[in-house]
């Protein structure tokens, strides 16, 4: 399956509002080749050509539901630094559950947008500053646990947010988009 921008599904269907099914373990080969092409999408979306032939978005990340499948999958690739290099963190995932998170939020300093939403939705999305995720590995096919914080955390909460329905505006206070939160971290 190959996905581009006119296959995303967009915030003005209602079913990008429905919650997702679990994904049976062991994987079916479907699910697993649906993984494979969220990933594929993330890869390609960050190469300039490829986005240009392919008719792609730049994306750190999608989720089963912004294709039209309510299946819990999700995909990430995010660009983190360590140490003087820049290591790339790829991830696709199965069933994704938040288990624990800190108190202390985070929001990206700029708002977060999202290939499924078209129009402009200014504010801070506050989020978890650090969370730990159990969740079925796509690739390596196995059960993992694991913790993130700053960006990454960030990226897997709004992709697991889509698997209940949730869109990253609904986080953002109407009254006051840009209220700065007390020990709330902003990240460039």
């Amino acid at each position: 399956m190959r996905i581009n921008y006119d296959t995303i599904v967009k915030d003005t269907d209602p079913s990008l509002r429905n919650k997702s099914v679990t994904v049976p373990i062991p994987m079916m080969k479907k699910d697993i080749a649906l993984g494979k092409s969220l990933l594929r999408y993330v890869r390609d979306s960050r190469d300039e050509e490829k986005a240009e032939k392919f008719n792609l978005k730049p994306a750190v990340g999608i989720a089963a539901p912004q294709i039209g499948v309510h299946r819990a999958l999700i995909c990430v690739s995010v660009d983190e630094e360590v140490g003087d290099e820049v290591e790339t963190i790829e991830m696709v995932l199965a069933n994704p559950k938040i288990i624990s998170h800190s108190v202390q939020k985070a929001a990206l300093k700029f708002g977060e947008g999202c290939l499924s939403v078209e129009g402009e939705h200014q504010g801070y999305v506050y989020r978890s500053a650090r969370i730990k995720v159990r969740a079925f590995d796509v690739m390596n096919q196995e059960e993992v646990e694991f913790r993130a914080n700053g960006y990454l955390a960030i990226v897997l909460q709004h992709e697991i947010d889509h698997l209940g329905g949730v869109l990253f505006y609904d986080h953002i206070n109407a009254e006051n988009p840009w209220e700065i939160k007390e020990n709330a971290i902003i990240i460039d």
